[in-house]
């Protein structure tokens, strides 16, 4: 009887092929085909008309996944978690780990790290005592090239992260003296649709130094409204300082305004994600991403970069849970004992009242998103959006003292 020689890799190589065909087609049948891509219309490989920036607060990794599930019960059903360019950005100021909003947003819109509490200037700055070199922001490059800037925030609008697109400060508390800079604008014409809340703090910091909403309006000929509703339709370059912002209406109404942009826009939104109070930030985080896909479904992948990422991470993780139960078990009972800040131990999460130190999420799509991948410096977000305008940039002036 003849014998069979059948090499043993052969063997095995076929042994491999057989027991993972099925889990391959299994796969194969969840992958997106050419004409159903998760990029919707093909992004053009050519150069932005438009950019939006989407800041979530606070979001790092870990929220991201705890909103999911917060919101839908399950991973994964964020709609930006379907976008399908994706990296992680490190965020830590020039001199420690862990940054804070004023660092980690001036060097997204810079590409400059800096001190934490320094708003869009170098590192030379010291903090309440010494201004730095002015780094210039994407807000103000756009600007100088004819664009329309809009800047929205659930926040105080002279906070440190709408701040850092249209002001320089060494100071991010220094409210007073940075809210003004939105009317004094080194390039162009300043921000065109500026959008916020901190109505009440601003107006006590402004009174301080002897000005006020209404005279600055009145200097600058730009009435500072208290609310969106007040803000008339026909006010092409409307400025709102509310004590609060619905960020959804004020982003609709200013994607319509800076839509009719002939030269493109630049448009930044942000939304606070901070999990001190987990049930409250992770509902921003779902809305959030909601409004998101919302503006995804108004603007033209094939001109328009969208990219979404955050500042700093914070204290947050999921620890336990199954599905078909709350992930935040244990939340009611919190809330009402009053207790706030430090650690917050509910049945299936752990929320450490802190900003840390890992690398957050960067996600985008549209035109240029594909050079989001990887690990990077936070910086390189501002190469990202610049290379997606064909830009280049002003040589760095600002260095490490």
């Amino acid at each position: 009887m003849r014998r069979l020689h059948c090499p043993i890799a052969l063997i095995v190589s076929a042994c491999f092929i057989l027991s993972t065909a099925p889990a391959m087609a299994q796969d194969a049948a969840h992958q997106p085909t050419s004409s159903q891509s998760r990029e919707g219309p093909a992004a053009a490989p050519g150069k932005a008309r438009n950019v939006i920036l989407f800041l979530a607060d606070a979001a790092g990794v870990t929220v991201l996944s705890a909103a999911s599930l917060m919101g839908y019960g399950e991973p994964l059903r964020l709609h930006i978690q379907q976008w399908p360019h994706l990296g992680l950005s490190e965020t830590s100021p020039v001199d420690e780990f862990v940054s804070d909003s004023a660092n980690g947003m001036s060097a997204i819109v810079t590409g400059v790290k800096t001190h934490n509490g320094v708003i869009s200037q170098g590192p030379d700055a010291v903090r309440g005592e010494s201004d730095g070199t002015p780094t210039k922001t994407l807000l103000e490059y756009a600007e100088e090239r004819g664009l329309l800037t809009g800047v929205i925030s659930s926040q105080s609008i002279a906070d440190a992260t709408p701040a850092a697109n249209y002001a320089h400060a060494n100071d991010r508390s220094n409210w007073g003296e940075i809210f003004p800079q939105a009317f004094a604008p080194r390039f162009g014409d300043g921000v065109d649709v500026l959008f916020g809340a901190g109505r009440q703090r601003i107006g006590e910091q402004l009174a301080a130094r002897g000005t006020s909403f209404d005279a600055l309006g009145a200097a600058h000929d730009r009435p500072i409204y208290g609310a969106l509703a007040e803000a008339p339709a026909g006010n092409t370059r409307p400025v709102v300082v509310a004590d609060a912002m619905d960020v959804r209406a004020a982003t609709l109404r200013a994607l319509d305004l800076l839509q009719d942009s002939p030269t493109g826009y630049f448009l930044v939104v942000e939304w606070d994600a901070h999990t001190d109070d987990p049930r409250e930030g992770l509902q921003n985080v779902v809305d959030f991403d909601r409004l998101i896909a919302e503006v995804q479904g108004r603007v033209d992948l094939t001109d328009t970069l969208l990219l979404f990422t955050a500042d700093h991470s914070f204290g947050l993780q999921v620890d336990d849970g199954a599905r078909g139960a709350p992930v935040l078990d244990g939340y009611d009972e919190w809330k009402a004992s009053g207790v706030e800040g430090g650690i917050i131990r509910l049945e299936n999460v752990l929320v450490n009242d802190t900003h840390t130190a890992e690398e957050v999420p960067a996600l985008a799509i549209g035109v240029g998103a594909d050079r989001v991948r990887g690990y990077f410096p936070n910086t390189y977000l501002f190469d990202v959006m610049m290379g997606a305008w064909g830009w280049e940039a002003d040589p760095v002036v600002a260095t490490r003292p």
